[in-house]
């Protein structure tokens, strides 16, 4: 029985020392044949599979994986103030070729970060500009025109709503997100000059980007208010407003990614789509060709940096005629015809 109870206990100090030590999120180190550059990238608020921006930027990562053969198993999930800084310069004091913040709160941390690491290349997703301030040599500033895809799928809404009341729920509320408000209100606007758009934020901090429960909460109540659809760009704060959509049996649009999931079939109108993970990939294989350079990039409709789902999920919710004056929209905002607000 001693020699047993011996045996037992050798067996859980084995499986113990095997469990990580600690509850603080860790990289992800699983191993991949790499051929092609190294990636290091630190996750935005919500973090992996919050089926929008991060997942977004995830499958871009996954591509370079694919196609360039690049290592991306240096991936940190999301911390809070300073943790973001130390992630970053964690990651920069490794053999990395490439470093990612993926969102706007990363501006400054990478600031600082490439100070201190100036043969480092890194890129920020959403990258903040300042007023007079240069974006450093080795950071790639990329941004997205997110104004125009809201001015489609609000264009879409207005023409489909059957109240002429419509709804949107931003995340936290700041700059970025008023560039979704902006296009979204005046591309239903232009669509229905009677329509009336009810605005809402979740809060003011980055909690506002994952927090379902209160995006159900805005959403129910814009619902009740007669909105008979409801624009989010609230990151995993639509998970709420999809449930209320459903709930309600009303129409929801979803943000960044294409939304749609079996279990919100039919609630999903359509997606406005940011092609973060084709961003990614660039910045990737430009490491990869030796072209890579910092500054500002800027991606809109004509370099499709954003865009709107239409395919075999929701074209049912869409009608071919309506189909065909989206895009008829579309090709004015390319063409510089229509100049999409930003605030």
């Amino acid at each position: 029985m001693k020699r047993a109870a011996r045996w037992m206990g050798w067996v859980m100090f084995g499986a113990l020392a095997l469990l990580p030590l600690g509850c603080a999120k860790k990289q992800d180190s699983k191993p991949v044949a790499s051929t092609g550059p190294r990636v290091g990238l630190v996750f935005d608020v919500g973090g992996r599979g919050d089926q929008s921006f991060n997942d977004s930027a995830w499958r871009g990562l996954q591509k370079a994986q694919a196609q360039l053969g690049a290592d991306i198993a240096n991936v940190v999930e999301p911390g809070e103030g300073s943790d973001r800084e130390s992630a970053l310069r964690g990651l920069a004091a490794k053999d990395l070729d490439l470093i990612f913040g993926v969102g706007f709160i990363f501006t400054d941390d990478i600031d600082r970060v490439a100070g201190d690491f100036p043969g480092k290349h890194f890129a920020c997703i959403d990258y903040a500009l300042k007023d007079g301030a240069a974006v450093p040599p080795n950071v790639l500033a990329l941004k997205f025109k997110e104004e125009e895809g809201s001015f489609l799928v609000g264009a879409l809404a207005a023409w489909l709503s059957k109240t002429h009341r419509l709804g949107f729920v931003g995340g936290m509320d700041i700059a970025l997100i008023h560039k979704f408000a902006a296009g979204f209100q005046a591309g239903a606007k232009y669509a229905d000059p009677n329509v009336n758009v009810i605005v809402k934020y979740a809060g003011v901090t980055g909690d506002a980007f994952k927090n379902p429960t209160k995006g159900k909460e805005l959403a129910l109540g814009m619902y009740s208010e007669g909105a008979d659809i409801i624009f989010h760009a609230s990151g995993a704060t639509g998970q709420g407003v999809f449930e209320a959509a459903k709930d309600q049996k009303k129409l929801a649009i979803g943000v960044d990614s294409d939304q749609w999931r079996p279990e919100y079939d039919g609630v999903v109108l359509t997606s406005m789509i940011k092609n973060v993970d084709e961003s990614v990939f660039q910045a990737v294989k430009a490491v990869k060709a030796g072209a890579w350079k910092g500054g500002v990039q800027e991606l809109g409709l004509k370099e499709n940096g954003v865009g709107y789902v239409y395919d075999a999920h929701n074209h049912r919710l869409i009608p071919a005629e309506i189909h065909d004056r989206l895009e008829a929209l579309k090709a004015r905002i390319i063409s510089g015809e229509i100049k999409v607000p930003k605030e």
